[in-house]
């Protein structure tokens, strides 16, 4: 079994007010310090099937223009998520399962471009507007019982678990690979950077703050007991532990490098990224009014963030 990341985007950043937040305020936490971000989902070669974890950006979503104040940055493109799929060496024909994490378009944004492959959704998720259009879906009710310490899974192939995990989304879900001994624990947004699960800290970004941090126990739990390799889809952190099969050690963190931040002029195009899920407000769909014209309490129409989660791009 062979797995390996498709990297999409580099140099991001996240803040840690962004990252370490969820639990006890942002107010608490440096927005100064930001740690390093990137884009990439996840490839499962089992040798009789390639099976995907997310599906990326959608094509032709611009990149952000972070600033000072940003709370984050998704990263500058290194390709569009098909081209770097296909620069693994396979095609999107080959595909024939793909296991979404959650609905948000960083990981649900190419679906539509595997058309052999069933989408593998967690039941509860299945009618997000990120879904809508798709007739290869399949609802996944988590009826093989317990996984270790999750309660809910499914077995989707040897040696391959789609796990419950609810928390950032109502529909969240977590992949586990099982490959020579060790457990490769491939995940959307439980944590952004593993800064987070060192320090058992929740993001700001969740739908059931309960779920969330009753799934981040439940993480830790499991790599303090199995030898993980946690691979996350925000981080570099996410890839290098994969690359290096580094088994994940709460007591004894890998020492944290911070992000190079160089803040680039505005292209002043008009649009505006949503950080968290890719949404793009573009004044031109919304009868010509300016972001910077929408009230301060204005939400993301996808996700519910706030404006301030918004970058220009």
């Amino acid at each position: 079994m062979i797995i390996k990341a498709v990297k999409f985007r580099k140099d991001g950043f996240y803040t840690q007010p962004f990252v370490f937040g969820g639990d006890d305020g942002a107010d608490k936490y440096d927005p100064q310090i930001r740690y390093r971000g990137s884009l990439q989902n996840y490839l499962i070669d089992t040798g009789s099937e390639v099976i995907l974890v997310d599906t990326g950006i959608p094509a032709g979503t611009p990149e952000e223009v972070p600033n000072e104040t940003s709370p984050l940055f998704t990263g500058k493109d290194i390709s569009s998520y098909m081209d770097a799929f296909k620069a693994l060496g396979y095609k999107p024909e080959q595909v024939t399962k793909i296991l979404l994490t959650h609905k948000h378009a960083d990981h649900s944004g190419e679906l539509k471009s595997f058309p052999n492959a069933k989408i593998y959704v967690n039941s509860d998720e299945v009618s997000a507007d990120e879904l809508k259009g798709l007739t290869n879906i399949i609802p996944v009710k988590f009826t093989d019982g317990e996984y270790y310490n999750f309660p809910e899974s499914q077995k989707i192939s040897d040696g391959v678990y789609y796990i419950k995990a609810k928390g950032h989304t109502n529909g969240n879900s977590i992949v586990i690979v099982e490959n020579e001994g060790l457990f490769y624990m491939l995940h959307g947004d439980v944590t952004y950077v593993d800064e987070a699960l060192y320090e058992n800290k929740l993001s700001i970004v969740f739908e059931d703050r309960e779920a969330a941090r009753l799934t981040l126990d439940r993480v830790r739990e499991f790599i303090s007991n199995h030898p993980t390799v946690y691979c996350g889809t925000h981080t570099p952190q996410g890839y290098e532990s994969l690359e290096a099969k580094r088994v994940m050690d709460l007591d004894d963190p890998v020492p944290t490098v911070l992000a190079e931040v160089d803040f680039f002029e505005n292209k002043a195009s008009g649009k505006y990224v949503c950080s968290v899920c890719g949404y793009v407000y573009d004044p031109a769909e919304h009868d010509g009014i300016a972001f910077e014209d929408l009230p301060e309490d204005f939400k993301c129409p996808r996700c519910k963030q706030s404006k301030n989660k918004f970058n220009m791009a």
